[in-house]
């Protein structure tokens, strides 16, 4: 008896299949497109995604027996926006993902228009491009005759797990979970639904909008014509971020986790009280039991930190590989000065200026592509020392996603936020958080407590006793941010 996890992510789709002990019996992978249009403009495929996720299931199901997996869970890169037709599935334009800033401007209005506190008050977040409704709203303006489809029910909207559960379903059900919908500027965090008053300030009809299911138990079931021949219960459903939490088995109010991936985002469990930050982190539903009880996190999230690396990879060739990047940095003892600030596409928590833009500042005659390739690894550590000093009374950090594979990163990490960083042995916590959720909704697992069994500790990497290396780094890291705050739009 085993699960398969899908954890559709902004570069790839992973499928895994999870056994009852909690380790991964097989893994598939498969990359998809990424489309930039414009400058500050990110755009996804939807029929690409889906064709990954098919592709990433056949090769995960070819190293173990169909007939052992009993439920499928859905974990999703967070935010993108997806149309499609509700008969044919087929979409009529690209999703705009996440880290698209075509919306900066009409952030800008809304704000001008006295709207910020009202959305921060009903959602706990807060008016930046990044969140779905903006690009609801600017889809609305910008294209018309699609979104009069959208208006006469023709077209569905959802984020990326409702378009995998129509894909899968051919289109049966139109569902999403509260970690996804509390993402979109639309979901009433008190209330835990759709907000009639948010739908009417972004111009979203209700109706075009996906019920929303608990995270776990029987949420829907696959169509074996539209989905490799396999009728299985979709039983588990979040938000990659919300998905990692529950992987790192972060059941317990104040359990913290980052997670390094194309973003970093770290979500602190603050149960069943909705806790509001004025430092710059959101407020956002962690998941929701099938009995309605609803646990909410706070999150910081910082848009980008592995795409920092794919971009040293493919943009500036200085590295074959992200897993190169160790050993590379490894042959300098500091980045003698050099600073990397990644806002590619702007700066998330606990900045939130979507017109700041990369920079690279202290570069010398001396300076090598092992110092950049430190100053990128620095960066991430950074970013995330900036979130988490916003977050008091933290005693560890636990890490997953790729980079934390990366030792001089962790040890870097730990240098920087002070607290012991606790690697686990599994660092696909994403994936192993859907399938958690859908072995839990089908009785895999009967209890979170069974759960916890299955985290094992990896290493856990000691902060130095002396910090002052350490805070002058982030000194220099913190006037180099300044400099690159507001770029764009000078």
């Amino acid at each position: 008896m085993s699960v398969l996890a899908i954890d559709a992510g902004t570069t790839g789709v992973t499928a895994v299949v999870v056994t009852p002990d909690g380790s991964i019996a097989a893994k598939g992978y498969q990359e998809f497109p990424q489309h930039f249009p414009r400058p500050g403009w990110v755009e996804h495929a939807p029929e690409e995604i889906w064709q990954a996720t098919l592709e990433a299931t056949r090769l995960a199901l070819a190293q173990v027996d169909r007939a052992d997996v009993t439920a499928v869970g859905i974990t999703n890169q967070r935010e993108t926006v997806v149309l499609w037709d509700r008969e044919t599935l087929g979409s009529p334009r690209r999703a705009i993902v996440w880290q698209d800033r075509r919306t900066a401007d009409l952030c800008v209005r809304l704000r001008e228009a006295g709207h910020e506190d009202r959305v921060a008050e009903l959602t706990g977040l807060r008016l930046d491009p990044y969140f779905s409704g903006t690009k609801l709203a600017w889809l609305r303006e910008e294209e018309p005759h699609t979104w009069a489809l959208v208006e006469s029910g023709r077209y569905a909207v959802g984020t990326v797990d409702s378009y995998l559960v129509a894909r899968m379903t051919r289109g049966t059900w139109h569902v999403t979970d509260v970690s996804n919908a509390s993402r979109t500027l639309l979901f009433d965090l008190g209330a835990g639904d759709w907000s009639d008053e948010l739908c009417a300030l972004f111009g979203v009809p209700r109706d075009a909008l996906p019920e929303i299911v608990p995270n776990w138990g029987e949420i829907a079931t696959t169509d074996p014509r539209a989905f490799l021949d396999l009728s299985l219960p979709i039983a588990g459903l979040a938000g990659d971020q919300q998905s990692a939490l529950f992987g790192q088995t972060c059941f317990d109010e104040g359990d913290s986790k980052c997670t390094y991936g194309t973003g970093s985002f770290i979500l602190t469990n603050t149960g069943s009280e909705l806790v509001r930050s004025d430092a710059g982190l959101l407020s956002t539903a962690a998941w929701r039991s099938p009995d309605g009880e609803l646990t909410y996190a706070l999150e910081g999230a910082i848009f980008v930190t592995g795409a920092a690396v794919q971009w040293l990879r493919d943009g500036l060739q200085l590295v074959g590989s992200a897993a190169e990047t160790e050993a590379v940095a490894a042959t300098v003892p500091s980045s003698e000065g050099v600073v990397f600030v990644p806002a590619l596409t702007g700066l998330g928590a606990p900045h939130w200026d979507p017109y700041a833009r990369g920079l690279i500042i202290g570069i010398t005659r001396g300076t090598t592509r092992a110092h950049v390739v430190r100053a990128t690894l620095e960066a991430i550590a950074f970013e995330v020392r900036d979130v988490l000093d916003t977050m008091p009374g933290l005693s560890s950090l636990r890490v997953d996603g790729g980079a934390s594979a990366n030792d001089l990163l962790c040890q870097v990490q730990a240098d920087q936020v002070g607290v012991p960083v606790d690697r686990p042995r599994l660092v696909e916590t994403t994936a192993l958080g859907a399938a958690f959720l859908a072995g839990l909704g089908t009785g895999v697992w009967g209890s979170v407590d069974d759960l916890r069994q299955t985290w094992q500790l990896d290493r856990s990497f000691t902060p130095s006793a002396d910090r002052t290396a350490a805070d002058a780094a982030h000194a220099r890291w913190t006037d180099a941010v300044e400099r690159a705050k507001g770029w764009a739009s000078e």
